[in-house]
């Protein structure tokens, strides 16, 4: 089954009219409009995606303004989305387009938004490869070792080999400190180097079973 999520990027230009702060009447603010685009987008999935389904939403970047006493003319925004079914996907994408619309005429500004399909959810299909990499991973590990994964709303590009061939997809484990977990984009990311023998020996083992 689905193993990690699909993942899409969006960019939201937000045009207004600039002018000075002291003056406000007259312009059409693009920084309190691009406050209220991103505050909605937050509210798409706790109020519009179901909440057995799993679906994020997320703004990464925020790029607007030229000094204190200027109200800009221009914001940039972007972030990414997460979803494992392609109908919370569309109805993301139709609650970004509605609300972009929305504060563009609430707030007298031109809200476009710009949206990326990206990598497609990493899906585990093939049940022979699954126990064959649960075989390799026994003997390598012991069974007590080899849990389930739970699904991540990370993405892999791994997906696109999965939909074209069968294969099976794993985690490898590498907290060095399961007190201090280290996770990937985080400035302090650092693993425990022995498991790369670990996984370099589970690939060698599922090889001689191959051939076996």
């Amino acid at each position: 089954g689905p193993v990690m999520a699909a993942s899409d990027k969006f960019c939201v230009k937000v045009k207004g009219r600039g002018g000075h702060a002291a003056v406000p009447d007259g312009t059409a603010d693009a920084v309190v409009a691009s406050a209220q685009l991103i505050t909605g987008f937050h509210t798409i999935v706790s109020r519009n995606v179901s909440p057995i389904d799993p679906a994020v939403v997320t703004v990464g970047t925020v790029n607007g303004g030229y000094a204190a006493n200027v109200i800009a003319d221009r914001v940039d925004i972007s972030g990414t989305v997460r979803s494992f079914d392609s109908a919370v996907q569309d109805n993301i994408i139709s609650r970004m387009q509605q609300i972009c619309h929305g504060v563009g005429a609430a707030f007298d500004v031109k809200a476009q938004l710009q949206y990326t399909k990206g990598y497609p959810c990493t899906v585990n299909r093939s049940e022979r490869h699954f126990l064959q990499l649960v075989k390799a991973a026994t003997s390598i590990v012991g069974s007590e070792r080899i849990v389930q994964p739970k699904q991540v709303m990370c993405a892999e590009d791994m997906s696109y080999f999965l939909d074209r061939v069968p294969g099976c997809f794993f985690f490898l484990g590498s907290a060095i400190d399961m007190d201090n977990i280290r996770p990937h984009h985080k400035s302090v990311f650092d693993i425990d180097e022995r498991v790369l023998a670990i996984g370099a020996s589970i690939w060698v083992e599922l090889i001689d079973q191959l051939l076996v």
